[in-house]
């Protein structure tokens, strides 16, 4: 092998040295020109929110019941039958409102008195309680001792003041629009809405004559309706006619009420949730003598309803 003289050994070293440096020198420019990777920003995946449930569902309440009572003389005296039964079965009723016979049961059943006590009542009753004949006049009887014995029996309450609200229909005689007693006196009430013409005289409150409120509303559906009832019980107690003699004066005037409300009833019922028709043939508007048949007619009536009417009040109003 040939051996390096000093000075070339010298050389190369040197040449070598100056080599590296550069070499180091561009492995630290490339090293600085090469950036930093940027660091990765993780962003959160957005959010989904979550379905909402929907908003409960409120459970139907319990329906503002109102009882209708119809006019019919004394096969009113079916109406006793029906509230027993309501009382019995504890079917809450909100409100009352009466026509004519209806008005005389409505207002006493509202004063507080239970369905026993109307029948009591209507047992012991005397016909002649009710009764003022009067000649000459327009009509057969005054009607006032009606409006006492109404007033006796409502513990001196004022209609607005009743247990149960309380609206009675009578007709206003010059307009022939029908008029809604909510206050006052329910005597002199119920006395203008019996006030069958020719046989009981007008009743005047205030400068306005009122008759019977049959002419207008025999059984007061709409009036329950106005008064805040969502589900009315009408009580039907109208007498068809069956084609038979109708004897005596009073029994005409009757059926001639009979017929002139038909078409009426008809009219006033479509408005009706329930309607209870007690069976009442043979039973005339002027046999007081029948009031324990009738009162179990009204009974029987609304045993058969019964299904139908809690089915109506279970399903409530949303």
């Amino acid at each position: 092998m040939n051996r390096l003289s000093p000075t070339r050994r010298a050389w190369l070293l040197r040449a070598m040295a100056g080599a590296g440096g550069v070499a180091m020198a561009g492995l630290g420019a490339g090293c600085a020109s090469t950036p930093a990777p940027a660091p990765v920003a993780i962003q959160p995946s957005p959010s989904i929110p979550s379905p909402v449930p929907p908003p409960p569902v409120a459970p139907p309440r319990p329906p503002r019941v109102g009882l209708a009572l119809g006019g019919g003389a004394a096969r009113g005296f079916a109406h006793i039958g029906v509230i027993q039964v309501l009382e019995e079965q504890g079917i809450k009723v909100d409100l009352v409102a009466g026509t004519s016979a209806g008005s005389l049961v409505a207002a006493m059943w509202a004063s507080g008195k239970s369905g026993v006590e109307l029948g009591s009542l209507a047992a012991s009753m005397e016909e002649s309680s009710i009764t003022d004949w009067t000649y000459p006049g327009r009509g057969l009887l005054r009607g006032e001792a009606l409006a006492r014995y109404v007033r006796e029996h409502t513990e001196g309450r004022s209609i607005e003041n009743m247990v149960r609200p309380l609206g009675i229909v009578a007709t206003d005689l010059a307009s022939g629009e029908p008029i809604l007693f909510r206050r006052g006196d329910p005597g002199v009430a119920v006395r203008a809405s019996s006030a069958v013409p020719a046989v009981f005289q007008p009743v005047k409150i205030g400068s306005r004559e009122y008759v019977d409120g049959g002419l207008v509303a025999p059984v007061p559906v709409r009036f329950a309706r106005q008064m805040g009832a969502e589900l009315v019980i009408a009580v039907d107690i109208s007498q068809v006619p069956d084609g038979q003699p109708t004897g005596d004066a009073l029994k005409m005037l009757l059926q001639t009420f009979s017929i002139m409300g038909k078409s009426l009833n008809q009219y006033e019922l479509r408005e009706a949730d329930i309607v209870m028709r007690p069976k009442l043939q043979g039973v005339s508007g002027a046999d007081f003598g029948a009031r324990r048949l009738a009162v179990m007619a009204g009974r029987e009536a609304a045993l058969t309803m019964l299904p139908d009417l809690k089915a109506r009040i279970a399903a409530g109003v949303r």
